[in-house]
């Protein structure tokens, strides 16, 4: 019987089966508090030996997939929590418990797929997140700041002028509705609405390349950079470093976890 892998965001249900070895094809769900019961109910459809969870998603998520799982006549979900060290990962904060469960699975994934190399793991989503993993396995710290859809919210919800000018951006329960291109790619906007577009997506590229070059001074060695998340398709076009294109990092994060718990 399969094993159920969950990654859990602020807005995505991201889930896969792991069946012995083999990790099936990765699926996604959207949800938000109205639609979470179903999303969940959909996730679990099926029979599991065990369901493994990385969850941001917060309490009220986790209440609902455990009354799910039972419903579905699945095991009670287990979740994932940062540990000191896991295969081959030495985690990098004094207290472990406070590095995010997402961030380390994440980066558990990423040195299973790229074994014995220098690291930068950037994913995009409703936070941007970056850590630096060196060619050892020792994680040197990370950083945090708010993706480019959250960049926009905090304006929007902040200034009223802004909002006002951004016309179509803001939706009328006060949400900003999903960023698609950045204007084909140009640098300054003609509109406010791709001014907010642009500069948000050119201040997650900026901070990515920066990061990137601190990297290479720190290690003495260049890192590969590994770029997952829903941003992507934002922010990429506005790098200037050359980047490889590194989905579900958590779930085969879950699925290493998963084969050494099952041994």
């Amino acid at each position: 019987m399969a094993q159920l892998l969950i990654d859990a965001g602020n807005t995505r249900l991201k889930y896969a089966w792991l069946s012995g070895k083999r990790l099936s094809r990765a699926r996604a769900v959207d949800w938000n508090p109205r639609s979470l019961e179903r999303a969940t109910r959909r996730v679990l459809r099926g029979h599991f030996e065990r369901v493994l969870v990385c969850s941001v998603a917060g309490a009220a998520f986790e209440r609902v997939l455990r009354k799910a799982a039972r419903r579905a006549g699945n095991p009670a979900p287990q979740y994932i929590r940062s540990t000191r060290r896991s295969a081959g990962v030495r985690n990098g904060y004094a207290q472990t418990w406070r590095l995010g469960a997402d961030r380390w699975v994440a980066m558990l994934g990423a040195r299973a797929l790229h074994p014995g190399k220098a690291l930068c793991i950037v994913d995009i989503g409703t936070a941007l997140t970056i850590d630096l993993l060196d060619a050892r396995g020792q994680h040197r710290g990370g950083l945090l700041v708010p993706g480019p859809t959250l960049m926009v919210d905090a304006l929007l919800s902040n200034t009223a002028g802004i909002r006002r000018r951004a016309g179509a951006l803001f939706s009328a329960n006060g949400i900003t509705r999903p960023i698609g291109g950045a204007g084909g790619g140009s640098f300054f906007g003609r509109s406010t609405r791709a001014g907010l577009l642009a500069g948000s997506a050119v201040a997650c590229a900026a901070l990515i390349e920066r990061a990137v070059r601190q990297a290479r001074v720190e290690l003495r060695a260049r890192p590969t950079l590994l770029l997952a998340g829903g941003g992507l398709r934002q922010v990429a076009p506005f790098l200037e470093v050359p980047y490889v294109r590194a989905d579900h990092l958590v779930l085969h994060g879950l699925a290493l976890l998963a084969s050494f718990d099952s041994r």
